[in-house]
Formats: structure tokens, sequence, C-alpha cells
């Protein structure tokens, strides 16, 4: 059986790697991203089961490639879960505005991985 793909954006190295290895424990192979930019075109070609990423100092551009990734046809439906080590409060109208499905902080994200990936990637 092959295992689900994750694509991972992250800027920190902490906790971009932590995570990485968490979800590879989880049984995902991952696929990091270094430029946000090509999200689009990256879960195009990868398809993924899901996209984790750090909306840290570039939220504005993190949003922006998530934003694209909803209005692209063969990549509207992945769940994305957003991590942020800023208040949520203040990411989760842009967030929601950009489709992030899930809106977490960077130490909710590592230490309740599993029931994030659960929770974002439950049907409606």
């Amino acid at each position: 059986m092959i295992k689900p793909l994750a694509i991972v954006a992250y800027e920190k190295l902490l906790p971009g790697t932590q995570l990485v290895n968490r979800l590879q424990d989880l049984g995902y192979r991952v696929e990091t991203l270094a430029d946000i930019t090509k999200l689009t075109a990256t879960a195009e070609a990868s398809r993924p089961m899901v996209v984790v990423a750090d909306l840290g100092d570039s939220s504005e551009r993190v949003l922006q490639s998530i934003s694209h990734l909803r209005q692209n046809a063969a990549t509207s439906h992945l769940p994305v879960v957003a991590f942020s080590k800023e208040p949520l409060a203040s990411r989760e109208g842009p967030a929601s505005k950009a489709g992030v499905t899930l809106l977490v902080s960077d130490t909710a994200i590592l230490n309740h991985l599993a029931q994030c990936l659960e929770r974002a990637l439950q049907l409606d």
C-alpha cells in the first residue's frame, strides 16, 4: 500500500522539522515546500492527501497561495492545516477567507498532530 502524501511548508526549522518527523511517524510521505508560491503547482503534480502550512512571518504570501490552491479545480478539495505562533484570533478571519480548513497553534499541531489531521480530513 502506498503511504499518503503530505505537503509541508514551513519557515522556521523548529517546529518544521519536528512536524515532518511526526508526519512520517504517522505513516505519511512528506514533501517539503521551500517556495510557498509553488503550492498549487506542486499539489496538482504530487496529489497530496493534506497540506500543512506555517503562517509564520510570510503569512500574507502563504494565505495567498492557499487561496490560489482553493481556486484551482484540481486542488480545491485538499484539506489545509495552518499553524501559527502568533495569537490565532488575529489570524482566523484571513485564514478562513483564504480557505484554511483548520487553524491551530504551533504547539497544538506538534502535540496533537494526529487529531488535527483527523479533524481536517473529516468529510462533511
